[in-house]
């Protein structure tokens, strides 16, 4: 077990400092790695869609080149996160980076067929889940008390900025050279996979090789303790009921902009409604995670779930892409501030031997319910107008959230469960003590029985 020394946790008066975060080796090493590694798959993701189309003249085909990053986690993604508890942290991130960089070098060879390209792409994504999951498991034995959600606001806005850097790099480009972006792309991976590798330390694996199972059990396990346990089950609600609509005025962007009709060029319109949501993410992640106290973000949190949808309910009345740019803003706003502290509460009350598993759900859950929603707003729009549809669909999810937010946790319930993990957590790092003690001469090695990942 990692042992804490009281003094290197924050002040309990008042938030985590950039500084405090930052002087963690190990935090700077991950972040510039997960910097790295997201700017190259944006930077890829433009360059792929560029020379798919480029080789097959089809429209579904390069859109087909877009999305099969999301189909691991569609598919499998619970699966294949918990793949990540198996193995040591930092060897899954390091492997997955390689096994990347190596594909897509393969994919920028001159003259492959498009379904080569295709499939290469989709071989290629299938180590996101366990790289991310192990990243995500890793960040709380790294980062400490309100340093961990400082830093996770740092890793959500930062995702937002890479987002933004890689589109407009792998447009500019992939314009010229494909090929070029593509080993760009594989270039990231070798420096994301060279700090890893001597930035972090090594840690022994969340479930050591005696205590597997079979790996669909384990996948199970990490569904029974999101939603068996009352506070995770509360946390993963309001998360979910969140991504329902704050990525709606992204996903109908282009259709939005081109009916506006308010003097603005379609392609302006697109651009500044699509890039607002991550622009107000950014701010309010870096204001919110920075300047506002531990606890009264615990406070804003409910408030803040409501804001959220409640900011999109005026776009029934039509308004200019300028202002739905701004109101899609806020919603990602509201969104910063909530979704960290939303996240580091979910830490705080899972076991360390569920981390990656608990992390698959939760990822897969986002990714299935952001592409549900576009594609239901999508045919809605079909009907009716976008106004009159985001509007409602917003109007909705104002309903939703103040379920949501009446539902929540007790604060002695929120308490229970972090001490339940806590007890878990000393449990395991007991059992993992006696199973590595030095075997005596002439006997087995001492044990007090089977570890357990259960929470009480």
């Amino acid at each position: 077990m990692e042992a804490t020394v009281s003094d290197e946790r924050p002040s309990p008066d008042g938030p985590a400092t950039f500084r405090e975060v930052f002087g963690q080796s190990e935090y700077r090493a991950v972040f510039m790695a997960t910097v790295f590694s997201w700017v190259g798959d944006y930077l890829a993701k433009a360059a792929v869609t560029v020379l798919v189309y480029r080789q097959s003249e089809s429209v579904a085909l390069a859109a087909a080149a877009f999305a099969v990053s999301y189909l691991p986690w569609l598919i499998g993604g619970p699966l294949l996160a918990a793949l990540a508890e198996r193995y040591r942290y930092r060897q899954v991130m390091v492997v997955c980076d390689l096994i990347r960089m190596a594909l897509m070098v393969l994919i920028a060879v001159p003259g492959l067929p498009v379904w080569a390209i295709l499939a290469l792409l989709f071989a290629t994504t299938l180590a996101n889940p366990p790289s991310q999951a192990a990243r995500s498991a890793l960040m709380p034995a790294i980062l400490t008390g309100d340093r961990l959600i400082l830093g996770l606001s740092l890793n959500a806005s930062s995702s937002q900025a890479a987002q933004v850097v890689g589109y407009l790099l792998g447009a500019t480009v992939a314009a010229v050279n494909p090929p070029a972006a593509l080993l760009i792309n594989a270039a990231t991976f070798a420096v994301s996979a060279a700090l890893t590798r001597f930035g972090v330390r090594d840690r022994q694996p969340a479930m050591a090789a005696a205590h597997r199972s079979h790996l669909l059990r384990e996948t199970g396990q990490g569904f029974q303790i999101v939603f068996g346990t009352p506070v995770l089950r509360a946390i993963a609600v309001l998360v979910f009921s969140a991504m329902l609509f704050s990525i709606i005025p992204e996903g109908l962007a282009a259709a939005w902009a081109d009916e506006a009709g308010d003097g603005l060029d379609s392609g302006v319109a697109q651009a500044v409604i699509m890039a607002a949501n991550p622009v107000g993410f950014i701010l309010g992640g870096l204001l919110v995670g920075r300047v506002v106290a531990p606890a009264r973000r615990l406070a804003l949190m409910r408030p803040l779930a409501v804001i959220a949808p409640l900011v999109l309910v005026p776009t029934l009345f039509d308004p200019p892409a300028v202002v739905v740019a701004l109101l899609a803003a806020a919603c990602g706003f509201a969104a910063a501030g909530l979704l960290p502290t939303a996240n580091g509460l979910f830490v705080r009350a899972l076991p360390n031997g569920y981390r990656a598993r608990a992390f698959g759900v939760m990822a897969t859950g986002m990714q299935v319910i952001q592409g549900a929603s576009v594609l239901i707003t999508g045919l809605l729009a079909d009907r009716f107008s976008i106004p009159l549809v985001v509007g409602v669909w917003s109007a909705a999810g104002v309903l939703l959230m103040l379920v949501a937010a009446l539902r929540w946790p007790d604060g002695e319930t929120i308490d229970a469960a972090i001490a339940a993990a806590d007890r878990a957590n000393q449990d395991d790092a007991a059992a993992q003590d006696t199973a590595h003690a030095p075997r005596p001469r002439g006997g087995r090695a001492p044990t007090d029985g089977r570890r357990s990942h259960a929470v009480t």
